[in-house]
């Protein structure tokens, strides 16, 4: 007796590069819960298909003709709707167009040299709502090209948040996994993320990846 097939993870592709995509789709297409939906060759190509054809996930490469995908990612997020989630493909590691395209929405990125398991991971793990990087590694990618608020900081960024939910932003903040949160805290593993996607909602927070970089910018990062 087959069990009940699994939902579908729809995917945009956008890169230059078609030899590129026409890999990629292969190997998400070979999964039974993802299917690209539609490619696209730039930035202004990937506006107008999300606009025209809502997808869960976009795959973004960044160095494009016409436009660039840290605009696209601005663009989409930007305009009406329920915007995708966006994973940024980059040929080099953390660099400034990198922390710009995270910063404009994107809840990660990968270099086009990781292996496809991690690539069909990280696409999972980014429509679960969490970020594509390991913590420790969004944490490096913050600190070494997001600059703190200029701003003068009046009163308490946390002041929503209980007193449990400061432990747990903390935790978050310091590079620690679900998992790590709970041996610490002693909770369970479904209460963590009760309470991670809790401090989310209340500081109108995307995923772990903008909790980082909130947390720096306000001068609360460990």
């Amino acid at each position: 007796m087959s069990g009940r097939p699994l939902p579908s993870i729809r995917i945009g592709l956008t890169d230059d590069q078609p030899l590129f995509r026409a890999g990629i789709a292969m190997v998400i297409n070979s999964q039974p819960d993802l299917t690209v939906v539609w490619e696209a060759s730039d930035g202004a190509e990937a506006v107008e298909r999300c606009a025209a054809e809502p997808v869960d996930v976009v795959l973004m490469d960044l160095e494009m003709p016409k436009m660039g995908g840290v605009e696209a990612i601005t663009r989409v997020m930007g305009a009406a709707g329920h915007p995708p989630r966006f994973i940024v493909l980059t040929t080099f590691d953390l660099d400034d167009k990198t922390f710009q395209a995270v910063n404009a929405g994107a809840s990660g990125f990968l270099l086009k040299t990781t292996d496809p398991e991690f690539l069909l991971a990280a696409i999972r793990t980014v429509h679960a709502g969490s970020a594509v990087l390991a913590p420790s590694a969004t944490a490096n990618l913050v600190r070494r090209f997001a600059a703190p608020a200029a701003r003068s900081i009046t009163g308490d960024p946390l002041h929503a948040l209980t007193p449990r939910e400061r432990d747990l932003f903390a935790a978050v903040a310091a590079g620690l996994s679900n998992a790590e949160i709970a041996a610490q805290l002693r909770l369970s593993d479904a209460t963590v993320k009760t309470h991670v996607s809790r401090i989310l909602s209340k500081l109108e927070l995307r995923d772990r990846v903008q909790l980082v970089i909130f947390a720096y910018q306000n001068g609360l990062s460990v």
